[in-house]
């Protein structure tokens, strides 16, 4: 075992004397040590249940004759962050969740872990961390939130945002927003939708580290319980046949991982997440593979912000498996992958069924035969941009029209509150990537205000940051290469046409080379937003949204 690199051996007398201070008997230490990473909080509606998770799991890893050991890992709410400098952090903690596990792991000599996520930078996070390492890995995360009620339909987080913005057109009074707040959220879990928290715990599923459900199950369902005690009882398989997080995420997985996404119309965050993750796995995974994989893959579901289901009707409806098994049908997934399961995913799928047309349509009648998500490219973004296509109105996959210029979230906020902004206008945001933001935020208050005044279908958003899952509109972000690294958002004027073309994937600012040369000559980088501490760091060492923002090693 691993571990008996810390526990066995006469040179180890000390290393057991200081287990058995923390109580642990030679009973004990005899087994496979598993590490569980809990990211418990009290600040994420995601992660405040997690320690019942972390219960359910120690359960199953003590019953299947192994030794669990808790450690935490941090995790920002990107809800609660939204709008202020909190949201810097967001993206930038994903490579402390990784380094901290890394630390933990190799550190104390883990034969396994189970991982237990559920919100945003969470999730990847703990998988980069589990290719990083490499040991017999379970994630295991803690379910979506139930959808809320408010006046008769189903309500989120992000109907919470849009409100803001009708309240400011006068379209709803106070007292309903009053109203909406008390009800969108109703309790613990990662916000409704197939938002980014969902998006990568779906997808965590199909790479085949989470055992089938871990995606979709209710976060207060008695059946995530019972998936968490199944998960710690799997690790001490896994453990025995040394089954490995990259005998499982392989080339193949993250194509598969890819059509998912299409079929569901994820958010565009995980266009900077499995990259990444990818990276850590020594695979290659470029914007050019979302189009192809996009081009033959049909968009089978409609989950909000795009449509009005929510993650607990794509449970019932059969989960992920039932997704997977309706794309298998055209041959789009490659099935012959070991998972967490212990069995390849051609046999984890036997037998599955949609069970809901309304929510999981099939292959041969599908809201369009081209997936959920599109990566742009043009004299505007050399090196991409990406969009959730199915959240686009139809008047907008083709829009040309004069720019309006903001150099901070902030800018762009007050100018939409104000009704400032036009029909036709192309808001563009920028100095708000990776290393300019620094922390890349993201901007769900001017995407939601937009949709709330009800401009969502007349005015399209660009940007070098990103955008929550819960944005909906033509709402392009990752614009590559960014402001601060002279890229060519950086050049764009007050009143320049830009023309978006979402069904040929093209973003083309419409001015001479002559003049962009000429404004380029002129250019200067501007000076660090940020100065010390954690994010002046961060903002050396990161790269593009292009390659997953992941972070240079030299």
């Amino acid at each position: 075992m691993r571990s008996d690199a810390m526990k066995k051996g006469l040179e180890k007398a000390p290393h057991r004397s200081l287990f058995k201070a923390m109580g642990y008997i030679d009973e004990e230490l005899d087994q496979p040590l598993i590490g569980i990473v809990n990211s418990h909080n009290e600040v994420v509606p995601g992660h405040i249940h997690l320690d019942t998770i972390a219960e359910a799991v120690k359960a199953g890893v003590r019953m299947a004759g192994g030794t669990p050991i808790e450690f935490p890992a941090i995790g920002v709410c990107d809800g609660i962050a939204m709008n202020h400098t909190g949201m810097k952090y967001s993206l930038a903690s994903r490579e402390l969740i990784a380094d901290s596990i890394e630390v933990m792991t190799r550190a104390h000599a883990f034969d396994g872990l189970v991982l237990i996520p559920n919100c945003d930078k969470v999730v990847p996070g703990m998988l980069m961390a589990a290719a990083r390492l490499n040991i017999p890995t379970v994630v295991i995360s803690g379910g979506p939130m139930l959808a809320g009620k408010f006046q008769g339909k189903n309500v989120s987080v992000t109907t919470v945002f849009e409100a803001v913005g009708a309240v400011g057109s006068g379209k709803m009074t106070m007292e309903e927003l009053a109203e909406l707040e008390e009800k969108a959220c109703p309790g613990c879990g990662s916000c409704s939708g197939m938002f980014t928290a969902n998006s990568m715990n779906c997808l965590t599923e199909v790479l085949g580290m989470g055992l089938p459900g871990n995606g979709t199950i209710p976060a207060v369902m008695a059946a995530r319980q019972r998936l968490a005690k199944a998960a710690g009882r799997k690790i001490l398989e896994l453990v025995a046949r040394d089954i490995k997080p990259l005998d499982i995420m392989k080339p193949e997985a993250f194509r598969n991982a890819l059509t998912v996404d299409m079929a569901m119309g994820c958010s565009t965050n995980t266009i900077l997440h499995l990259p990444a993750i990818a990276h850590e796995a020594g695979v290659a995974l470029d914007l050019e593979l979302v189009n192809e994989i996009s081009a033959k893959t049909p968009h089978l579901c409609k989950l909000s912000p795009a449509g009005h289901h929510h993650i607990e009707d794509l449970d019932a409806a059969g989960g992920i498996p039932a997704v997977m098994a309706e794309l298998s049908r055209k041959g789009l997934m490659h099935t012959g992958l070991m998972t967490v399961t212990g069995r390849t995913l051609e046999e984890n799928l036997s037998g599955v069924q949609v069970l809901d047309r309304e929510v999981i349509r099939s292959v041969e009648e599908p809201y369009s035969h081209i997936g959920g998500l599109a990566a742009l490219k043009g004299n505007l973004a050399p090196d991409g941009a990406v969009v959730k296509r199915a959240a686009v109105a139809p008047e907008m996959m083709k829009h040309t029209g004069p720019a309006r210029v903001f150099t901070s979230e902030e800018e762009a906020v007050e100018a939409i509150m104000g009704q400032k902004i036009n029909q036709g206008d192309v808001i563009v945001i920028r100095y708000e990537g990776p290393k300019g933001g620094p922390g890349m935020r993201e901007m769900l208050t001017p995407t939601a205000a937009i949709a709330g005044i009800g401009l969502d279908k007349d005015v399209a958003l660009i940007t070098d940051g990103r955008f929550s899952g819960a944005t909906r509109g033509a709402s392009i972000g990752h614009v590559s290469p960014e402001a601060a690294e002279g890229g060519p958002i950086a050049l764009v004027q007050e009143g320049d046409l830009i023309k978006i073309d979402i069904e040929n994937c093209t973003l083309d600012l419409l001015v001479s080379g002559a003049e962009l040369a000429s404004r380029r000559a002129g250019w200067q980088p501007p000076a660090p937003k940020v100065r010390s501490g954690y994010l002046a760091r961060y903002a050396k060492l990161v790269t593009s949204a292009s390659t997953g923002a992941v972070l240079k090693v030299d």
